[in-house]
């Protein structure tokens, strides 16, 4: 049987390095048909049922075990493409069996007509939103004990897009991020109050918001706080915080050195 001449992608970064990073993307799900193609050869098939579509592909889920750069070939109705696999979640994480897929040969997409007709829609990101008591305040020294959530320090990219569409931001770097709100460094700064539209790039997944940007710091920086999270989207960024919550393992590698340390001093 003829193997596609494909190459598939072994780096953890692809999602992150190919194609439009605003993409157009909504949350639906259609029911497919998947053809696993181990080694470019036709496999096992296999129904199942998408969680968002995008240009150029899809999430779905599998209860085969995929990994990034396997072969699947999606079939709806009469249309069909074969796509690579460019994300596939922890298997130790709620979103075990789900991954994306790219399409990488035919011309169009199974949902094609779905993506043309239909918006992207966002949903609040918290309950009584944007009611709040008080101001952030990303200087005050109360300010650790008023965060609502945990912040994280992150490394991942971000694109914006001024609400409107008077202003494009590409290039920019995450930093920190939390549940309710990010701090990303940037040569082009927006000014405070600015609406925004965020695609965050991070841990091999890509989520949008909706928020305004609350703050600028020494011209490199600004903080900008969640208004509303693109629908399907919420589960990855509990993803996100969850895998940035686990302890790094140079976190105890450093932790081993200065216990060794301090053993020596003690003798």
């Amino acid at each position: 049987m003829h193997q596609p001449e494909i190459q598939p992608r072994k780096d953890k970064d692809a999602v992150r390095q190919n194609g439009p990073q605003m993409k157009k993307l909504i949350h639906l799900a259609l029911p497919v048909r998947l053809i696993h193609m181990p080694n470019g050869e036709r496999g096992a098939l296999e129904l199942a049922c998408t969680y968002d579509i995008h240009p150029r592909g899809a999430r779905l889920r599998s209860s085969h075990n995929l990994k990034v750069g396997d072969l699947v070939t999606v079939e709806r109705g009469r249309m069909k493409s074969i796509c690579q696999v460019v994300w596939a979640a922890n298997p130790n994480s709620p979103l075990r069996g789900q991954f994306t897929v790219e399409c990488v040969e035919g011309s169009r997409t199974p949902w094609e007509e779905e993506l043309r007709q239909m918006e992207e829609q966002y949903l609040p990101l918290a309950p009584g939103w944007p009611y709040r008591k008080q101001p952030m305040n990303p200087f005050g020294r109360g300010e650790q004990n008023r965060r609502r959530r945990p912040r994280f320090q992150v490394n991942g990219d971000v694109n914006l897009a001024e609400l409107g569409g008077r202003s494009r931001v590409e290039g920019g770097r995450l930093e920190e991020i939390s549940e309710f709100g990010c701090l990303i460094s940037s040569g082009n700064l927006l000014a405070p109050g600015t609406g925004l539209r965020l695609v965050l790039n991070t841990c091999d997944v890509s989520l949008a918001l909706r928020g305004h940007v609350r703050y600028t710091a020494r011209n490199r920086a600004m903080g900008v706080e969640f208004n509303e999270i693109r629908q399907g989207d919420r589960p990855l960024l509990d993803y996100v915080l969850k895998q940035l919550r686990k302890p790094r393992v140079e976190d105890f590698a450093d932790l081993e050195v200065i216990t060794e340390h301090l053993a020596a001093a003690a003798r």
